[in-house]
């Protein structure tokens, strides 16, 4: 029965992937407006999640700032749908771009960092359109290797596997590869990876808006032990959709020093400082229904003398 019904979540999932590649991006973006309205007023899905996440984010926001958050935040996660329904269709090597633009010195600092013969660490939240991101990076010429937890439908993970795969970037579970990354990084294969994922009791504990969290610790553990950069970047939609800003936000690499360099923790919290900021760039692209706090038992002294 499982395998039935696989088949069937596949098949509707490939039925609405298929309309959306048949509807112009104009068409999608009109349609998020009512997707928005949607779910931040009529579905009530995960609604107490996404509210206690920006009230813990953005304590001196109204109800209503944070409502409306919500439901850009609902019509940001539909057109990031549309956009990799459309990205392999319409974003190519000759034309990236006329929807890709690079802030400042971004593009310099992101090409000198990728071609460093040491494996450089990309990490990124669930910020901006991570999976274009991905897909225009191998397009440019720079695959990455990426740690992803596998979809419970093996049909459609296979699918987005695809999507994913679709330039020459590598994919592996997140779990049970342990090996494949470290040979990866002998050969100087560049990792790419989303750091705001909950690692549970063994992760390592840091802030995160003044709230503890647990991060993944091979995320830091990787650039300390090869002695290799971590680049935190975001990937950004500018204004309106499939017109993206891919952002160099900062970088920490262990030949330059650093208090945030002595230890796992301390690098792991610093990203997790930047990926603040970088939100607080475009709160309504980030993934405010994710559960990222598991553990309202300890709050930062200086969050709660704020």
């Amino acid at each position: 029965m499982q395998h039935v019904r696989h088949w069937f979540e596949y098949l509707v999932f490939r039925c609405f992937f298929c309309l959306l590649q048949t509807l112009r991006i104009e068409t999608c973006e009109w349609i998020a407006d009512y997707v928005g309205w949607l779910f931040a007023e009529l579905v009530p899905f995960r609604t107490r999640v996404i509210d206690d996440n920006l009230r813990q984010a953005f304590p001196d926001w109204s109800s209503e700032r944070r409502g409306q958050t919500a439901r850009a935040m609902w019509e940001h996660l539909f057109l990031m749908l549309c956009e990799v329904a459309h990205a392999s269709r319409k974003i190519h090597h000759t034309n990236w771009r006329d929807f890709i633009s690079f802030s400042g010195d971004s593009r310099r600092l992101l090409v000198q960092n990728l071609l460093d013969p040491r494996p450089t660490t990309i990490v990124s939240g669930h910020f901006g359109n991570f999976e274009v991101a991905s897909y225009a990076t191998g397009l440019l010429g720079f695959p990455t290797l990426a740690l992803v937890r596998p979809l419970d439908n093996p049909y459609i993970n296979r699918f987005i596997t695809r999507f994913r795969a679709a330039h020459g970037q590598f994919i592996l579970p997140r779990k049970g590869s342990a090996t494949k990354v470290a040979n990866a990084l002998e050969a100087g294969v560049n990792l790419a990876l989303l750091c705001d994922q909950w690692a549970g009791r063994k992760g390592s504990w840091v802030e995160f808006f003044g709230r503890i969290t647990s991060c993944h610790k091979a995320i830091a553990v990787f650039p300390l032990a090869n002695k290799s950069p971590l680049v935190v970047t975001y990937f950004k939609r500018d204004n309106r959709a499939m017109k993206f800003e891919c952002v160099f936000f900062a970088v920490a690499d262990p030949l330059q020093g650093g208090e945030h360099l002595e230890s796992s923790r301390s690098l792991t919290q610093w990203y997790n400082h930047q990926l603040e900021d970088i939100i607080r760039v475009g709160p309504e692209q980030y993934w405010w229904l994710h559960r990222r706090w598991k553990n309202k038992r300890w709050t930062s002294p200086r969050r709660k003398a704020a």
